[in-house]
């Protein structure tokens, strides 16, 4: 069962990348620019067939996909190649597989409202079906010990059911320095866990060491979730880059920027957890992985979209192209870079994680 998950997680992930390129591949047509060839994995090539003048491509190395543009690498002044069209359509080009990655957000987003979202309820409300929700679980306290996780739900504590944040409280101060049963659904998964509340905890921690909140599941109508989507994924973006810039002026005041990076093994671990409380926050998670994908795709940085556009912005300033092999060897070089990168981090994700 793990390993289908594992393998399912893959797909998810490699979708991602072959539709990111096949925005490339949509805006390419659109101008009318040839595509020589759309490759799914990295080669060498185990199949590929010709389809009119695109060649498509399966491949051995399972490290992502690729769209080969006739004209990109070299610059041909003729019909249907991309180094011949107008700045301003190149750049569309190049940005077709970020906004793909918006697209998506949108369309997974607009699913998960569909099929319902953990909505934040006081107490106070009178509901039926609400429910109490673990949203942080600090690092060496009772939960964690537990293995208790973010998302999962408490039905009942020390025997008795409960749907409010006060009754969990009440609860835990009765039992503080005795073990204690929780029963947790996760998932479809319903288990128990025993632990002992700390009589004295860290300070803004609590005796079990979680965070929790009164939720109640909302639904959207399908026209509302196509509505709403996009406006939450635009939302959520504006945050991120928010969230970036506060990092950036942190660095410079040499504060702490709370950002560290994970990679794909780390992205891969944190979908197969997110599996385990839902498909909700499986699809949330992985809305939210293609919106970060995006905003990293942007960054000014050769090997990346955001680099390609840095030099065509160039090029636009100069009143002429840089040379296709000055930009092909500034771009090896950062991709070199970025797989050394991608080392280090899948190293530290591994470290992590065991």
């Amino acid at each position: 069962m793990m390993i289908l998950s594992i393998f399912f997680i893959f797909l998810c992930l490699i979708s991602l990348i072959v539709f990111h390129e096949f925005g490339h591949f949509i805006f390419a047509k659109i101008f009318k620019v040839k595509v020589e060839e759309f490759g799914i994995f990295l080669p060498p090539p185990i199949l590929k067939k010709k389809i009119g003048e695109t060649t498509f491509s399966l491949n051995l190395l399972p490290l992502g996909a690729f769209v080969k543009l006739y004209g990109e690498r070299e610059i041909k002044k003729e019909k249907g190649s991309f180094s011949n069209l107008p700045i301003f359509k190149r750049i569309l080009i190049v940005l077709g597989g970020v906004i793909s990655f918006w697209i998506i957000a949108s369309i997974l987003t607009s699913i998960v409202l569909s099929l319902g979202v953990p909505t934040v309820i006081p107490d106070e409300k009178e509901v039926f079906g609400a429910t109490v929700q673990i949203v942080q679980v600090f690092p060496n306290s009772p939960a964690s010990f537990s293995k208790l996780m973010p998302g999962d739900e408490i039905l009942e504590a020390a025997g008795k059911k409960i749907d409010k944040v006060s009754q969990l409280q009440e609860i835990t101060k009765e039992n503080l320095g005795k073990e204690m049963v929780l029963k947790i659904k996760r998932g479809e998964e319903v288990f128990e866990v025993s632990l002992i509340p700390r009589v004295s905890p860290p300070k803004d921690q609590g005796p079990i060491g979680i965070s929790i909140v009164r939720t109640q599941i909302k639904k959207y109508s399908i026209l509302e979730a196509i509505i709403k989507g996009p406006i939450l994924v635009f939302d959520i973006t504006l945050g991120i880059l928010k969230g970036y810039f506060q990092a950036i002026k942190n660095a410079i005041l040499r504060r702490p920027t709370g950002i560290s990076l994970t990679g794909p093994v780390g992205v891969s671990y944190l979908l197969w957890q997110a599996s385990k409380a839902g498909r909700i926050y499986f699809l949330n998670l992985l809305s939210m992985i293609s919106i970060y994908l995006a905003i990293f795709n942007l960054l000014p940085i050769p090997a990346l979209d955001g680099g390609k556009l840095l030099f065509l912005l160039i090029e636009a300033m100069r009143k002429k192209p840089i040379s296709p092999k000055v930009e092909e060897r500034i771009t090896t070089f950062f991709f070199a870079l970025l797989l050394l990168l991608l080392l280090f981090v899948t190293i530290s994700d591994i470290k992590r994680i065991f």
